[in-house]
Parts: C-alpha cells; structure tokens; sequence
C-alpha cells in the first residue's frame, strides 16, 4: 500500500446490504482514507448493456460514464472528483434473465485494476454470501452452496436469514478478529473451488460457471471482501 492517501470509490450494487457490508469493513480495518460508498441502484447486467453494449468500453472515462447517467445530483457531484482506487462491487446473479457468462467474461476481464478503471468482484450468488455462516469459524462453509432453483424462486435470502448467525446480520463479525475469519474462509474456498493457490477474478468465474452447467448451483462466495487483504495483507491477522 502507497503511504500516499486513497480516495477510494465503492459502487455498490444496492442500497442497503451492500452498503452496510462496506462501511463496516471500512471501519472495522481502520481505513481511514477518504472514501465514497455509492449505490448504482441496478444490477451488473445494467452496467453492461451502459458501458459495453455497441460501444468500447476502453475509450470512456468510467467516473463521466456513471456521472452522464445519475439524475442524483449528491451522487453526480461524488463522481466528479478523482480517486486512487475504484471498486465495482455486484452480484453474480445467474438467475437474471440477462445472465450471460459472455459479458460477464468481457466485464471481469476488463476490471481488472482498481487503481485504473476499476476493479469487479463478484459475489456468488450475491452479496448475502458474507453473512452466510452459521457460526464464526463455520466448518461447513465450504460445502455452502445455492441452487439454481432456490436462486429462481427467490429464497436465497431468506434462507440466510435463516442460517446465519443468531438471524441477526448486525452481530455478525462484530469485530476484527470475526471479521478475519471469515475473509479467510472466503479466500480459502476461493482457492477450493478453483484448485489453484492465487486465483483470479476470471478464475472464479470460470469455476462458478462450470458448476452452474454441472450441478446447477453456485458455490457461495463473498469475493468483495478480499479488497481488505489487496489493500494491506498486514490487515488480515494470521
């Protein structure tokens, strides 16, 4: 980490979990640079069909792209200053009627580099996926899954609710120490799934993908909250 100060940007998908997930981190971690948390209020496919669609998503200015599209004026004025790191935090979403594991390729691909246009992480099924454990440290994480069928009938969440630690998502990894596990749970599955030591955004991806065509079922993965570790390892307690 430069010791010069971020602006960070977060563009989150929703309003409300995915907001409250990243402030918490924020300041359960002490980052105490300057950040904004924005909700795009729409999914990753909306951001496609904006950036990609007809159009070469290298030659537009990401921060003028969002700011041309946002009729909120507090948020238009958030997009017009500069930032050290950009963060493009959605869901994966595979039931969407817009799923496409082609666009979501070209988008992952494209993300790569959150002091550059910005970086995607993904969270499989959705951003639910951090609070999916029913105790801190959860030994049958790994084996966490959604269904495809569960997805489409829309009760994943419920289900998480259900499952989570005492149904209460404010006392869930209250603290540092919680907070650690289950990042490195999180990291840990990621290299399960995958088979490999470092994986990648694309490489999670490619992994999800194929259990969607095997198992008709995504591995449940909270990949937003490896920034932490990407902005300082020495975070992360041992």
């Amino acid at each position: 980490m430069s010791k010069a100060k971020r602006n960070i940007l977060a563009l989150v998908e929703g309003a409300n979990t995915d907001m409250r997930l990243m402030e918490h981190l924020f300041q359960i971690y002490g980052i105490d640079d300057r950040y904004q948390i924005v909700s795009y209020n729409t999914n990753l496919y909306a951001l496609y069909n904006s950036m990609f669609r007809g159009a070469d998503p290298g030659s537009l200015d990401i921060l003028l792209h969002l700011k041309e599209r946002e009729s909120d004026l507090a948020k238009k004025a958030i997009f017009d200053q500069s930032y050290s790191d950009i963060l493009l935090i959605f869901d994966f979403d595979p039931q969407d009627p817009q799923f496409s594991e082609i666009r979501i390729r070209e988008m992952t691909g494209f993300f790569v580099e959150s002091t550059d246009m910005g970086k995607l992480y993904l969270n499989y099924p959705m951003v639910e996926a951090f609070y999916h454990m029913k105790s801190i440290p959860d030994t049958d994480f790994d084996s966490y899954i959604a269904t495809m069928d569960e997805l489409r009938a829309r009760s994943y969440k419920t289900r998480v609710h259900i499952e989570n630690r005492k149904q209460d998502y404010r006392k869930f990894a209250v603290n540092k120490k919680e907070c650690d596990t289950v990042i490195r749970q999180n990291t840990n599955k990621a290299r399960l799934i995958t088979g490999l030591g470092l994986p990648g955004a694309g490489d999670i991806l490619e992994a999800q993908v194929l259990k969607i065509k095997n198992e008709q079922a995504v591995a449940v993965l909270c990949t937003c909250v490896f920034y932490i570790e990407e902005y300082n390892p020495a975070l992360i307690g041992s």
